[in-house]
């Protein structure tokens, strides 16, 4: 056992005696002094230690999501109809998907991006629309011409009226003519409009009667409409709850297609035909002529493109009147990130997430003021960012984010004008590392912190008292 006199000779605070020691004014104040100074730098190390400082490097990208990339997306359209609106998909590797339907959604909006009913289910489209073999016949005109007055005229006139809605420069209207007039003639010897009054076959010129095609939304040539009586004929020029065929379009189906109309109506019924009871090729038509496009589609991670157009194999469209501006509400990369766990990686790390979403909210509209055939491009270069923060010693959290800078141009083409997103992916990436500062280095600070305070406090009251002292001593000599 140690006795107390050996562990007091190990004493390496040996205290001196109070009555030894002498208390001064200067010591006082600057010893408040050091007291202060020692709070003030405990809280800035205080306030070091609980701030997670961050190293960002630049790294070859390991991506571990897979070799496919995600892109979200949401674009309004206020001049292409949904009834035509594509999405397309394109690499350098030679993929090529037309028309993704799976992940995308459709909705009709007006002029002011506002949606105008429930989602449009657009549905699959016959890849091959059969067409008939008749020879086109000037004489052998079985449809009516119609003008805006006549056409406001008979839709009030008639239960169904079925019209057809061309241009004589497109092919596939040229195609259509022969079975379209030689069905409508069959159908007025079947059911005579003068006596029966239930159906009437038509047809109107988008290039003479422009407006009336572009109050029925006619963006692609021929557009095959069904008007029902008092179910979307309205006083206020209101044509929207009509329908669209997309059936075969030689002599036989249109015939067997007009006559499953007629049957749902019988000729001594009155009543105003509300529902439609045939197995007829059609949908229902856009309610307005601009498109919300919104939804995903999975890509390749090497330069592509995301391309949004106007797409038919058995429509054609008039380029100089397709106007493709739109608005991005949502435009991002790689997997969805919540908002409250980017807001938090954007509260510890100020500078990220600013290029996340760089597009959103933008608007890219064509008024007109160039000339037709305008295609709008966006060149988007894609870096991968990867955030590691640590919560405890134990725990890791791994954040991944896409940013992406974005360049934005107009482009003249002698093709039907589309919105193109090219994008680039780059084959490094960000990393950004947290790293959180241990407690035992903490400690060391605060101590460090302390002592060194205490002995510069020391030597600065010891300097002074010695200065004083001799200072006296030396007014003391000049006094004898």
């Amino acid at each position: 056992m140690f006795s107390s006199s050996k562990i007091k000779s190990v004493d390496f605070y040996r205290k001196i005696p109070r009555d030894l020691t002498e208390a001064s004014l200067s010591g006082g104040g600057l010893s408040i002094i050091a007291a202060l100074a020692i709070m003030f730098l405990f809280g800035m190390e205080l306030n070091d230690y609980l701030t997670v400082s961050t190293t960002t490097s630049i790294v070859v990208d390991n991506s571990s999501d897979g070799d496919f990339l995600r892109i979200d997306f949401n674009i309004s359209f206020p001049a292409l109809s949904c009834e035509f609106a594509s999405v397309d998909v394109s690499d350098v590797l030679g993929t090529n998907r037309l028309n993704v339907t799976k992940t995308i959604r459709k909705f009709s909006i007006d002029p002011h991006l506002r949606p105008t009913g429930a989602e449009f289910h657009s549905g699959p489209l016959p890849h091959y629309i059969k067409h008939g073999d008749e020879v086109d016949e000037e004489t052998n005109e079985g449809s009516v011409a119609l003008n805006s007055a006549s056409f406001d005229k008979l839709s009030h006139q008639y239960q169904i009226l079925v019209v057809n809605f061309y241009a004589p420069w497109c092919y596939w209207s040229t195609r259509l003519k022969p079975s379209w007039e030689k069905a409508a003639k069959i159908i007025k010897q079947r059911y005579d409009p003068e006596v029966d009054g239930r159906i009437l076959l038509a047809k109107v010129d988008c290039t003479e009667e422009v407006d009336l095609c572009r109050r029925n939304h006619i963006q692609g040539y021929p557009s095959i409409r069904i008007f029902r009586k008092g179910s979307d004929v309205r006083e206020t020029h209101g044509h929207h709850e009509h329908e669209s065929y997309y059936g075969d379009r030689d002599t036989d189906t249109l015939v067997k297609t007009m006559e499953d109309l007629v049957d749902s109506i019988p000729q001594e019924d009155k009543k105003i035909a509300l529902e439609d009871k045939s197995n007829v090729t059609k949908r229902p038509a856009p309610l307005s002529g601009g498109c919300r496009i919104e939804g995903y589609v999975r890509v390749k991670k090497v330069p592509g493109n995301l391309i949004i157009s106007a797409r038919s194999g058995s429509h054609s469209f008039d380029a100089s009147k397709m106007n493709m501006s739109h608005v991005i509400s949502h435009l991002s990369f790689g997997k969805t990130v919540s908002p409250q766990v980017l807001n938090d990686v954007k509260r510890l790390i100020p500078y990220l997430g600013r290029s996340h979403d760089k597009l959103n909210g933008r608007s890219f509209i064509n008024h007109r003021d160039l000339d037709a055939n305008v295609t709008m491009e966006h060149y988007l270069q894609v870096v991968k960012t990867e955030v590691v923060t640590t919560k405890s010693s134990h725990d890791h959290r791994i954040i991944e984010e896409y940013e992406y800078t974005a360049h934005s141009s107009l482009a003249q083409s002698v093709y039907i004008p589309v919105a193109k997103f090219h994008f680039e992916l780059s084959p490094m990436q960000v990393l950004v590392t947290e790293d959180s500062k241990s407690f035992s280095h903490f400690l060391t600070n605060v101590c460090a912190i302390i002592g060194g305070v205490f002995t510069v406090a020391g030597i600065l009251d010891s300097i002074f008292h010695n200065t004083i002292r001799l200072m006296k001593k030396v007014e003391i000599g000049k006094n004898y």
